[in-house]
């Protein structure tokens, strides 16, 4: 793990949307430090000169504005193309110029999005991935979802990746998404961000009367089947309870019937606004960390980045948290495919098979994904000389068993960090008590190199979990390094 230098070359760039107006961060280029241990290597934050400090806090708060609007994958992905067409990007077709420093982005069913920038040299050479996932733990619909009980009107959910189910009632939920209708039209749905907008809550039971819930175990506290959160209360008459009340409220307001619910995607979500946490505001609390912070640095980079050497693309995935499943998901061929269209538009009729398995034979990936750091409540979680903290940088993860990046492709990425001085360390869980997946698995399976890459985090898949800013920002300089080198 290497301590912070100062940057000593600037270069600058700018992104301009209505969450970005205006920036000019730095590009870290120094003179690698000094490796230090663990227990000797002091914060990022200490010695940090006060311009960088101003770089690190404007990042921070440009963070906070995308991932407030970015909740899903579906309103990711939104947000993502607003700020690459502000960028200069645009949409990638099939015989569009593929000269050095063309800038692309190539959209998979508005729920996964790739973003690329030519590089100097042919594709048939290998590339330079950064793949990160933009889904998140949370509740979904059921087909069949609205119903009534005990006067009140509720929604039958189910949970999308893994959760600690009583961690989500009693807290604000926000409804996104959209439902497609059978004439081929589709109605977007966002109640529960704005301020004005009604909210949807799962109704805990009081401490007065919950005697019968006092024996269940911590996952066991609510019940999956018990998920469901209160949508309406209101009768419509004497006769029609409050189910009857909430579907005329989505016939009059959206045009739908319960019928089109069954060809809806609504994620149910927490309300929550990102927040600074503590008194110095260096902490970010914030829903849907895992893995938007990853993919928000990686996209900034390459927002920033020149025409850089090899092409650089940023892969943002779907469906990583139950699997990488569906054609959205990093099991999927789609990345391969685009890959092979960009080489053939490349090579034209010298395009066979093989160059394409031998240009991911030559490319480069970090999949970036966050992952738990020391909880100052339950530090013996971790195993303290290889566990990750909190602003100390990004971190590598070491996982053994078969799992690990091979160690030339480890030694080429800890030279790529200590050239740019971006402050890094590794994590490795206790033997057989810790573990979790990214893209790396499916990614390697197409015989590419790649390192699972990442950031400290508190409280990974709950309603609001706690990153540091120096680490954002320290993984934004570490994807534009990546895509540098």
């Amino acid at each position: 793990m290497n301590q912070p230098a100062i940057p000593v070359q600037n270069r600058y760039w700018s992104a301009f949307t209505t969450l970005v107006l205006a920036s000019a961060l730095p590009l870290a280029t120094a003179q690698a430090s000094p490796p230090c241990e663990a227990k000797s290597c002091p914060s990022a934050w200490v010695d940090m000169a006060p311009e960088q400090e101003k770089q690190v806090m404007k990042f921070a708060k440009d963070y906070k504005s995308f991932i407030h609007r970015a909740r899903t994958e579906l309103t990711t992905v939104k947000e993502t193309i607003k700020l690459a067409r502000a960028a200069g990007f645009k949409p990638w077709h099939v015989g569009a110029s593929l000269k050095p420093g063309a800038k692309y982005y190539d959209n998979n069913r508005d729920r996964s999005l790739t973003l690329f920038i030519i590089g100097q040299d042919a594709l048939e050479t290998g590339a330079r991935v950064s793949a990160s996932h933009i889904d998140s733990p949370r509740l979904e619909l059921k087909g069949r979802p609205v119903y009534g009980k005990s006067g009140f009107a509720l929604f039958q959910t189910n949970y999308h990746g893994g959760i600690k189910n009583y961690q989500w009632t009693n807290i604000p939920l926000a409804l996104l998404g959209h439902v497609d209708k059978k004439d081929g039209t589709r109605v977007p749905i966002s109640v529960g961000l704005k301020p004005n907008d009604p909210i949807f809550v799962i109704a805990g039971l009081s401490p007065h009367v919950d005697v019968d819930l006092r024996g269940r175990k911590n996952r066991d506290v609510i019940a999956a089947e018990e998920l469901d959160p209160i949508i309406g209360h209101r009768e419509k008459d004497a006769n029609h309870g409050a189910k009857a009340m909430v579907t005329s409220h989505l016939r009059d307001t959206y045009d739908i019937g319960l019928d089109d619910l069954v060809s809806a995607e609504l994620s149910l979500v927490p309300a929550f606004a990102p927040r600074d946490l503590g008194f110095d505001r260096t902490l970010i609390a914030a829903y849907g960390q895992d893995d938007r912070l990853s993919a928000y640095a990686s996209i900034r980079a390459i927002l920033s980045a020149k025409t850089p050497q090899k092409t650089a693309f940023v892969w943002l995935a779907d469906n990583e948290e139950v699997g990488n499943r569906n054609n959205t998901g990093a099991h999927s061929t789609y990345f391969i495919d685009l890959y092979s269209d960009l080489l053939l538009q490349q090579m034209g009729e010298r395009y066979r098979e093989p160059y394409l398995r031998r240009a991911l034979k030559a490319s480069r990936v970090i999949s970036t994904d966050v992952n738990p750091g020391i909880n100052p409540h339950w530090p013996s979680a971790w195993e303290a000389g290889n566990a990750p903290r909190h602003s100390h940088g990004v971190n590598l993860k070491i996982y053994g068993k078969g799992n690990n990046a091979n160690s030339e492709y480890t030694a080429w990425i800890r030279a790529m960090l200590d050239d740019a001085g971006i402050p890094w360390q590794t994590a490795t869980y206790k033997v057989g008590k810790g573990g979790g997946g990214t893209l790396g698995g499916e990614l390697s399976h197409y015989n590419m190199d790649v390192v699972d890459f990442g950031v400290p985090v508190l409280s990974i898949h709950t309603p609001y979990a706690i990153s540091s800013k120096s680490d954002l920002y320290w993984l934004y300089q570490a994807n534009a390094a990546f895509f540098e080198k």
